[in-house]
């Protein structure tokens, strides 16, 4: 009976000790502000409806995803995303979008019946191998009937190792992305 007790008990500590930690990870964003008139409505400026961000199915999961070889692609079990990776995107990108346009009104819902509509497909969000994150896909713009189509493709050097640099990374390349897509918008107007 002892000898039973005593092996319960062996095993029950180690059971313990093989406790692997879940890490979630969120996209670090800034808060955006909106410019509101004295009355407290919104003063009426050009709006800029971001509809969707979408990703692939390997990306649509909760790990964050890790490239091994030019092939071959891992997904972590206990490094998550906090939240489903296509909001933290849709989301970032509002505020991100919203700091670099001060004249527009930046949603992820559609603000009366004039507005720009965004749509973003993300192909590539992950790290690799050699110590970069990749940031890639296209999107599209309707402004006043017209279609801007772009991609994007960004390869970003990792200051540190570790899965918090990679977050860190991949959202640098996301706010340049936004960025980029700034730009457009005010060439467009």
């Amino acid at each position: 009976m002892k000898k039973g007790l005593m092996l319960f008990a062996a095993l029950a500590l180690s059971a313990c000790s093989n406790t692997i930690d879940t890490t979630y990870y969120q996209l670090p964003s800034g808060a955006a502000s909106m410019q509101v008139s004295s009355s407290g409505q919104a003063t009426a400026q050009p709006t800029l409806w971001v509809q969707q961000v979408t990703v692939p199915d390997y990306l649509a999961g909760n790990g964050l995803v890790y490239q091994t070889s030019d092939v071959k692609y891992v997904i972590a079990a206990n490094n998550l995303w906090a939240s489903p990776l296509d909001q933290q995107l849709q989301q970032t990108l509002i505020t991100n979008l919203s700091k670099a346009l001060p004249g527009r009104l930046v949603s992820g819902s559609p603000l009366g019946a004039q507005h720009d509509t965004l749509n973003v497909t993300v192909t590539g969000f992950q790290g690799r191998y050699d110590g970069h994150a990749v940031i890639s896909g296209e999107w599209t713009l309707e402004h006043q009937g017209k279609l801007t189509k772009r991609a994007f493709n960004l390869i970003l050097p990792q200051t540190e190792d570790g899965y918090d640099a990679l977050v860190r990374t991949l959202a640098v390349g996301w706010q340049q992305t936004a960025q980029q897509i700034a730009n457009s918008v005010v060439t467009l107007n």
